[in-house]
């Protein structure tokens, strides 16, 4: 079985997920931990359920995602994986931070990326990319069938979707990825969002304002 914890971190409130299962093998998705409180809480959660962590994983790499990547890097010796179409996002970053205010440590670049489909694997489970840009040019999301739930990074929400009118976004196609790739999933499928609650296929199918399905 896989158990996710979520730590909501940052002036963003960003949702960074550790999935971990009984092995105590553990996946990191979206770090966005900001300072040493947050940094310290994610430590010790992992420390205190004797945790293993194999991968770090970003949906995609906005600011808000990737706040916490070097610090990762730095503790566990984990190098970020995402598509290789987020790297002129991440770069970005760089620039971006100052201006608002916010101090960044600069992610680890990956030799190797991930594709747009395929799995990535921890401990003695696999999780399916689905490539989902709109919010972001290459941003992926990850999925078990086997546990019926979706990390969906920036894609759907709880009512409401992705803002697309950042660099790199483009609001149809994000439209048709939820309609076309996430929709399309089980309606009971649970999905945790880069922001916000917990919501569910069969909910956003039917309440979503922005795409109905």
């Amino acid at each position: 079985m896989i158990y996710i914890k979520t730590f909501v971190c940052n002036p963003y409130q960003e949702n960074t997920y550790i999935l971990y299962d009984d092995t105590g093998s553990c996946a990191i998705i979206d770090p966005g931990m900001y300072g040493n409180k947050e940094e310290n809480e994610v430590v010790a959660f992992i420390e205190s359920n004797q945790l293993r962590p194999e991968i770090l994983l970003n949906t995609h790499c906005h600011i808000d995602h990737v706040l916490g990547n070097r610090f990762i890097y730095d503790t566990f010796g984990l190098i970020p994986q995402f598509h290789e179409g987020e790297l002129p996002v991440l770069i970005e970053v760089q620039n971006y931070a100052p201006q608002m205010g916010i101090r960044y440590e600069v992610s680890p670049i990956p030799e190797v990326f991930l594709p747009s489909e395929g799995e990535v694997q921890f401990g003695n489970h696999s999780l399916q990319i689905i490539s989902a840009p709109g919010h972001s040019p290459a941003h992926l999301c990850f999925y078990s069938q086997e546990e019926g739930f979706l990390i969906g990074g920036d894609v759907l929400f709880k009512g409401s979707i992705g803002r697309t009118d950042l660099p790199g976004g483009n609001h149809q196609q994000l439209l048709s990825n939820i309609k076309e790739k996430i929709y399309t999933l089980p309606e009971e499928t649970l999905v945790y969002p880069g922001h916000g609650p917990t919501t569910t296929i069969a909910i956003e199918k039917l309440s979503n304002p922005f795409v109905r399905g």
